[in-house]
């Protein structure tokens, strides 16, 4: 495992890493403002108190590695490189976002720089994971990897049982990452599943399975390029079960009924952003120098949202001109065309 004194002495490391944490934080803010001001349509899934999973376990792997996030999965992209601006364009629905502007908070995706996306199915980016680690295989690409994040919800669906038994099977190079952040929606676990060590849903198809502090992001940095080095050398699958917690609600729309106030604020308290300010801190960091991270990724922010904002709306493509040109002007605006 990647030894902790020299990460802890990389002052670039943990300066790269302290920024994604806040750009990811600070994202998932601006987000839920918009939000709330009826800026955005749909809804969003915030991965608030679950930075540290995202970041840690992307910064650990390769950029010829392939990612498939979770619904819940904006950090994930900003870790894997998609930039804030394109991300916050999308968010907006423009036509310089990252999927042109139709794919909004559910669908993000780069595959440019191999992050094949958020995805709106529990536990169907599973085999799909299986489907990009078998064309590693078969063209002899040795040094790549297809990563795969899923819910603690996600682990119950049968989609990813048997994506695990394929990987096993055919020996392939996935890495599945369960962030279990406690609850299925506004299911807590232990109603859910009768033994809540998830390291175990990886035994019955001999695959290493092994659990991590999700809020310890260098914990989880050298957990996953262990686990990474592993699955190359090994050319077989690995499991890691991060335990982490979302502070925000499932949904925009989740009132959080389900949980205790005193339950959300001392998992505030350990939240990975506050918890890896007090690491750099012990190790050779200023206030001034956290401020200075603090200031830049909320300029950042700002200036992404600004460029979102002056971007223009999704011309229609093709196709929807094409189907348009079926409507009946009879129909007073209502469309009964077949699109």
């Amino acid at each position: 495992m990647e030894d902790l004194s020299r990460l802890l002495n990389d002052k670039p490391f943990l300066e790269s890493i302290m920024e994604r944490l806040m750009l990811a934080r600070k994202f998932e803010d601006e987000v839920f403002s918009l939000f709330k001001r009826g800026r955005l349509h749909g809804t969003t899934h915030l991965c608030v108190g679950e930075e540290a999973t995202g970041v840690g376990s992307i910064f650990a792997l390769k950029p010829q590695d392939c990612v498939l996030s979770t619904h819940r999965g904006h950090g994930q992209a900003l870790a894997k490189g998609i930039p804030v601006d394109v991300m916050m364009a999308e968010m907006l629905g423009k036509e310089s976002g990252s999927n042109r502007g139709r794919g909004g908070s559910m669908h993000i995706s780069d595959p440019s720089i191999n992050a094949f996306g958020v995805g709106g199915v529990i536990g169907a980016s599973c085999p799909i994971a299986c489907g990009i680690a078998l064309s590693f295989k078969l063209r002899g690409e040795n040094d790549r990897v297809a990563v795969v994040f899923f819910g603690d919800g996600s682990s119950n669906e049968g989609a990813v049982h048997e994506a695990m038994n394929l990987a096993a099977a055919w020996s392939l190079p996935v890495l599945f990452i369960c962030t279990d952040n406690g609850y299925g929606m506004s299911t807590p676990l232990a109603k859910a599943v009768n033994d809540v060590d998830l390291t175990k849903r990886g035994y019955p198809f001999g695959i290493m399975s092994t659990e991590v502090d999700g809020n310890d992001v260098l914990a989880v940095y050298r957990t996953v390029r262990a686990a990474r080095a592993r699955v190359t050398g090994e050319g077989k699958p690995a499991f890691i079960v991060e335990h982490t917690y979302r502070t925000s609600g499932h949904s925009k729309s989740d009132r959080n009924l389900y949980r205790t106030e005193a339950e959300i604020s001392d998992w505030q308290s350990n939240n990975p952003v506050a918890r890896f300010t007090r690491v750099m801190l012990e190790n050779g960091f200023s206030e001034s120098d956290i401020d200075a991270i603090d200031a830049r990724t909320s300029r950042e922010i700002a200036e992404a949202l600004a460029y979102a904002e002056s971007c223009p709306e999704p011309a229609a493509t093709p196709r929807e001109l094409e189907a348009e040109a079926y409507c009946d002007p009879a129909d007073n605006g209502e469309c009964q065309c077949v699109r």
